[in-house]
C-alpha cells in the first residue's frame, strides 16, 4: 500500500493526455468496445502509470497518465493508436486530443437551462377551421351563374 504522501507525489509525476470521442455514425461507445482494450494495452506497455475511461452522453474520453512526455509522444506514434483514432464515428468533427483530464476547461457546476424562445410567450390565436356540415343546401342557395357566351 502506498503511503499518502507518495500518492500525491506519484500523482504530481503524471502527465495526462485525453483522448475525447465523440458519437457520430455509430455510437463512440461501440468504437470503445472495438478499440478499447488495444488503446490501453498500447499505453500500459508504453509507460502509462494510470489510466481511465469516462462516459458522456455526447461520447466518451481515453484520459491517460504518463510520466515523461516522450511516453505520451511514443505512444501516440503507433500505428495501431494512430488506426484506432482514425476510426472514430466523426471523422470531421468528432476526435479532440489535448493534455490534462478530459473535461477540465468546463466549468465545475452544469450550466444552467436557457431560456425557452419568445420568452416563452404562447403562439399567435389562429381562427379556428369552419365547421362543414354535409346535407341539403340552404334554401337561399342558388348555383351560380355561367357564362356560356351566347347571346
Amino acid at each position: 500500500m502506498v503511503s499518502p504522501e507518495r500518492a500525491v507525489e506519484v500523482a504530481m509525476d503524471v502527465h495526462w493526455w485525453s483522448i475525447e470521442v465523440r458519437d457520430g455514425a455509430f455510437p463512440a461507445a461501440r468504437w470503445k468496445d472495438a478499440h478499447g482494450e488495444s488503446l490501453v494495452e498500447a499505453a500500459l506497455t508504453n509507460g502509462a502509470r494510470e489510466w481511465n475511461w469516462v462516459e458522456a452522453p455526447w461520447g466518451l474520453v481515453l484520459e491517460v497518465g504518463f510520466r515523461e512526455p516522450a511516453e505520451w509522444s511514443r505512444f501516440r506514434d503507433l500505428p495501431g493508436v494512430q488506426a484506432a483514432l482514425d476510426a472514430v464515428p466523426d471523422r470531421v468533427n468528432g476526435l479532440y486530443i489535448y493534455p490534462g483530464r478530459g473535461g477540465g476547461a468546463g466549468a465545475g457546476q452544469p450550466r444552467r437551462p436557457r431560456r425557452p424562445r419568445g420568452a416563452g410567450a404562447a403562439p399567435v390565436p389562429t381562427e379556428p377551421a369552419p365547421v362543414i356540415v354535409a346535407g341539403h343546401p340552404p334554401a337561399t342557395w342558388r348555383p351560380p351563374l355561367v357564362d356560356t357566351g351566347e347571346r
